[in-house]
């Protein structure tokens, strides 16, 4: 198929979420791109690495004046596109910051209760799980959901019942004024809330060995869906991390890798048993446990070629040799942004009680950023429905003080 030399290139793949996300932000504010799918296009790979210096990381997308964007969240792909972003009014009952399951559940139940609500999400509606190739013990679905079909519905049903959506926008600051806060976008927006929700959600950790910085895209990978099929045929494949996702990856890895071994600290495999039963019954997967990774080492392309792991008993280091390196080591908190407005605890997560009510009366958490919260959908979208209970009962309380 030609390509227009006018129009920008998405390089990706059909099994991608996040090229996935980039192609439906492209298509609904009707910017034209061509597409070019690794897996049909003969040569797609090469041209990844070419663009990006050595590296494969999807969607890559190539600008006409050669510039290039990999990956980029919606915010940083809207300012390069010049597209505007801004809330349709200046005053809400409830802001909402973050848009994953938590989020929008309480823009749900908000809405229905007539409540006047805008979710304000920095990257694409439906956070972690329109990431998640697919939940299999999500109530309602016997047969499983893919995650990103799931994140649909939940944005659909917000939109059907009148919640403002805001994609591509972050929340920069909250400040409280009086019984209200003022909350400012990254666009510049500020906008007037009654009460807010912070559902921010979590990142990806790293190990910060040395090495990883370089390597990230060069065979460092924090998804599996998303990177594996590049190492199809691949010798060997490595898992950092023996908790759930570690071992649901590994698994997943084993459809193109010909060997996974996944690497775990002391505990081993934790989480669930089943998982860790398909693991250990799995041909294709090794465990090793007790140890850390001590650097990870490039070859003379540049690309990842072995990791080095530290025994933690005996400080013995040992050479791993991998084509591709995948990290699920747990989750921080996104919460840099709140520059201390809020109460944290010892891990950065946003501390509440049991009314998921923060320090600052009015500001709420619910979903991954919260203390406490289990890191589980069901949990996140119970959270979303719980408070939006109390946030209308702090409106309530609002009314009564001031009429």
């Amino acid at each position: 198929m030609s390509r227009d030399p006018n129009l920008m290139t998405v390089f990706g793949a059909h099994w991608c979420p996040d090229c996935r996300r980039v192609r439906g932000f492209l298509t609904a504010h009707h910017i034209p791109f061509n597409w070019v799918d690794l897996e049909e296009h003969e040569g797609a790979t090469a041209e990844i690495e070419s663009i990006i210096g050595g590296k494969r990381r999807i969607p890559t997308l190539q600008f006409p004046d050669g510039s290039f964007l990999i990956s980029p969240p919606n915010d940083e792909l809207a300012d390069k596109l010049g597209i505007t972003r801004a809330a349709a009014m200046d005053t809400y009952d409830l802001v909402i910051a973050g848009g994953g399951p938590a989020a929008l559940t309480t823009a749900i139940y908000a809405a229905r209760e007539n409540m006047s609500v805008i979710v304000v999400e920095k990257s694409a509606l439906g956070g972690q799980a329109g990431v998640t190739e697919r939940y299999d013990n999500y109530p309602g679905f016997p047969d499983g959901v893919e995650g990103i079909d799931l994140a649909d519905r939940f944005v659909r049903q917000a939109a059907r019942y009148g919640v403002e959506l805001l994609e591509s926008v972050a929340v920069d600051t909250i400040t409280p004024v009086d019984d209200a806060f003022e909350v400012m976008t990254s666009a510049g927006q500020l906008l007037s809330a009654r009460a807010v929700l912070i559902s921010t959600g979590s990142q990806y950790r790293r190990t910060n060995a040395p090495g990883e910085s370089d390597l990230i895209g060069a065979g460092i990978h924090f998804c599996a869906t998303c990177d594996g099929p590049f190492y199809k045929g691949a010798d060997e494949v490595v898992v950092i991390g023996g908790g759930n996702s570690g071992m649901e990856e590994g698994l997943f890895l084993t459809q193109f890798a010909n060997h996974v071994t996944i690497f775990a600290r002391k505990d081993g495999l934790t989480g669930s048993k089943l998982l860790q039963d398909k693991v250990s019954e799995h041909p294709k997967i090794d465990v090793v446990s007790n140890v850390e990774v001590a650097s990870f080492n490039a070859d003379e392309q540049g690309l990842i070629k072995s990791i080095t792991f530290r025994d933690l008993d005996s400080g013995e280091e040992l050479e791993h040799a991998c084509k591709a390196a995948f990290l699920f080591i747990g989750l921080d908190p996104t919460t840099e942004w709140l520059k201390g407005l809020v109460e944290l605890d010892e891990r950065r997560f946003v501390k509440t009680d049991r009314n998921l009510e923060t320090s600052v009366k009015g500001i709420f958490a619910a979903g991954d950023v919260r203390g406490g919260s289990t890191k589980q959908l069901a949990s996140a979208v119970g959270e979303g429905a719980a408070v939006s209970i109390q946030i209308r009962y702090h409106l309530n309380e609002l009314d009564d003080k001031q009429g």
